[in-house]
């Protein structure tokens, strides 16, 4: 209930997510406006019940007010229903903050983790995908988190790309070691001695380069960089579309290279990479843009049961238990 065009993009994506993949999809939030979109298409046969929920988390609601106060809010129910086992994983594109606060105080974080963490996927020019985490789930970090970060964003790509070794990396100021702040000089000397494929610190320059997997970084810090790309990449669709309708010319250029202009818009697209999963709490939790399309919700669906049938949170917890036996001994 919670995204810009809730419920009818909730509600579109669902419908793809069920047709398409092997999911059973629960609409969490107020059943007549819900029953009113999904009357709206056909969806006979379709593995898809609504669960209804009487409150709404709106995006202007401050998080930790509204976690208290709106207690059948449709994430809170979403929540429980995870918590409660009869669902394995929570999809919203509502209110970020609240979303998290409710994962993190009604699931609960693993055992093995401080702090959990945003994870946002990037488009490489490599054709790839890089990960970067902390995107905003922490403003403030100490080493010891940004170590976490770094387990538990490795074993995230492992999972959803495949990738037996990827490449970690810290996001500073400079390639060099003694580059950066104190917090991620002390967090590349502990990185460097981790049993990680850590590849040494990287620039802002390098986020899209396709050199490394896994990009750590503090929530406040990935922050910024996020909004930055996404408000980026919307001025280079803007502009290459204006520029492209300028004059015949161009139109004529465009009608030729329209296959590689589409292309190119599709890999820039957030949609496609569904959303961010909050590592480290006890249930699968993906969050998406406010302004995600069906196709977000879509794929935000199909993140969410890659990581469910990965057993993510088993993985994160056993091996975040290794690291700190070995920190300790």
């Amino acid at each position: 209930m919670g995204g810009d065009s809730a419920p009818r993009a909730e509600v579109e994506g669902a419908i793809l997510a069920a047709r398409e993949m092997d999911v059973r999809v629960l609409l969490v939030g107020r059943q007549d406006p819900v029953r009113h979109e999904l009357s709206k298409h056909p969806h006979r046969g379709l593995p898809i019940e609504i669960i209804h929920a009487s409150e709404v988390i709106s995006m202007t609601d401050a998080p930790m007010q509204a976690f208290r106060k709106k207690r059948d809010s449709s994430v809170h129910v979403c929540a429980k229903l995870v918590h409660g086992g009869q669902a394995d994983g929570m999809v919203s594109a509502g209110n970020t903050g609240a979303v998290m606060a409710t994962a993190r105080f009604t699931l609960g974080t693993l055992a093995s983790v401080d702090r959990p963490a945003l994870a946002a996927p990037f488009p490489t020019s490599r054709g790839t995908v890089s990960v970067m985490l902390d995107v905003g789930a922490n403003v403030d970090s100490k080493p010891a988190h940004l170590e976490q970060f770094a387990v538990m964003g490795e074993i995230y790509y492992r999972a959803i790309f495949g990738t037996r070794r990827p490449r970690v990396a810290l996001l500073s100021i400079g390639e060099e070691e003694m580059k950066g702040n104190e917090l991620t000089k002390e967090a590349h000397n502990r990185l460097k001695h981790m049993q990680l494929n850590f590849v040494g610190n990287v620039e802002g320059r390098d986020v899209f380069s396709g050199a490394v997997d896994v990009i750590v970084c503090d929530g406040f810090i990935g922050n910024v960089a996020l909004k930055i790309s996404e408000g980026l990449v919307e001025h280079l669709v803007t502009t290459l579309k204006a520029a492209l309708n300028s004059s015949l010319s161009s139109q004529v250029g465009y009608v030729l290279s329209r296959r590689a202009y589409q292309e190119f818009k599709k890999k820039m697209d957030y949609s496609e990479y569904g959303g961010a999963p909050l590592l480290g709490v006890r249930g699968v939790t993906v969050i998406g843009h406010g302004r995600s399309n069906a196709n977000a919700i879509k794929n935000a669906i199909r993140v969410a049961a890659e990581l469910s049938r990965a057993r993510l949170n088993d993985k994160i917890d056993e091996e975040l238990a290794a690291v700190s036996a070995a920190g300790h001994s």
